[in-house]
């Protein structure tokens, strides 16, 4: 009589590695990094998931352990390290300022800064790109800080509602995202105010860099082989437009002001230009040392 032996080998579940960012034209690099899964032969799987809350919402998913990674403004990230996010910056991921239109609601009786009275902001989130980007407009301005306001309204939908519901508070978002919403008389821009540092950073919880280790960094660097190659890809704005429902010309406008980072590299004095700003503008309260919120050890630190 013979005997008949099985050998199972233990298959190790899945792992997923958690993305999070606004859904913009910005980040078309990782859609494209998720459609391509290139770590499920290693048994990990990228999940990228939209975040229209903003900057200051993606921190607290960080906080929370609800992401891995999320793709944040700088300004944002840098005012919460310095509050005490348990994460990293591991690289720039657009390396070019974010121009931010200046809108008020088209029904409001003012169509210029200089027409204004309140000094009303409508905000994703306290702590957010809209949030630190009034800061910076005030100074810009000349206005008072104890003028200003804020009101959080959660997105750039919750911007239309109060605006349709007769709101005249200003909001500030990336202009060629609410450029529809300009075409159709949603609302009015009546300016524009550029970030003054790069504006997109990728930042990687401590937990996620204990448990993924150098894969996160390859993860990057798979992000920035993708991203040349689309700003190289001679279809892309036909591609961007439809993918984001924008229109192709202003897709066009948008891809010669905006670079995409290509390679692990940061620049010591952009960066420490960039902190001097924020703290002048009281977004950051203390000059932060690069080496405390960068992962130095994978990244190439220039001039």
């Amino acid at each position: 009589m013979s005997s008949v032996f099985y050998f199972y080998r233990k298959i190790e579940p899945m792992k997923t590695l958690r993305i999070l960012g606004v859904p913009e034209h910005f980040n078309y690099p990782f859609r494209l990094l998720e459609q391509e899964q290139p770590f499920a032969d290693r048994g990990v799987k990228i999940q990228w998931t939209d975040e229209s809350r903003g900057s200051g919402q993606m921190n607290l998913a960080l906080r929370n352990d609800e992401t891995d990674i999320s793709i944040l403004l700088t300004e944002s990230f840098l005012k919460d390290y310095e509050a005490g996010n348990p994460s990293k910056m591991i690289g720039f991921h657009v390396a070019t300022p974010l121009t931010w239109g200046i809108h008020i609601g088209s029904k409001s009786t003012s169509n210029s800064l200089s027409d204004l009275g309140k000094k009303h902001f409508l905000v994703s989130r306290m702590g957010s790109g809209s949030h630190l980007m009034a800061m910076v407009l005030a100074k810009r301005e000349g206005w008072n800080h104890r003028d200003l306001s804020y009101e959080i309204v959660g997105n750039m939908d919750g911007a239309k509602a109060a605006m349709d519901a007769g709101n005249e508070g200003l909001f500030l978002w990336e202009k060629y995202t609410t450029a529809p919403m300009v075409s159709n008389g949603t609302m009015m821009r009546i300016g524009e105010v550029p970030s003054p540092w790069p504006c997109f950073v990728m930042v990687a919880s401590d937990k996620a860099l204990e448990e993924f280790g150098a894969l996160i960094f390859e993860l990057r660097n798979k992000v920035y082989e993708i991203s040349k190659a689309l700003m190289n890809n001679p279809d892309r704005v036909d591609t961007l437009a439809s993918y984001y429902s924008l229109d192709r010309n202003d897709v066009k406008k948008w891809l010669t002001q905006t670079t995409w980072s290509t390679e692990a590299k940061v620049s010591k004095s952009e960066l420490e230009q960039a902190i001097e700003t924020m703290k002048e503008l009281g977004i950051i309260n203390e000059k932060l040392s690069l080496e405390n919120f960068l992962t130095s050890n994978s990244l190439t630190i220039g001039v």
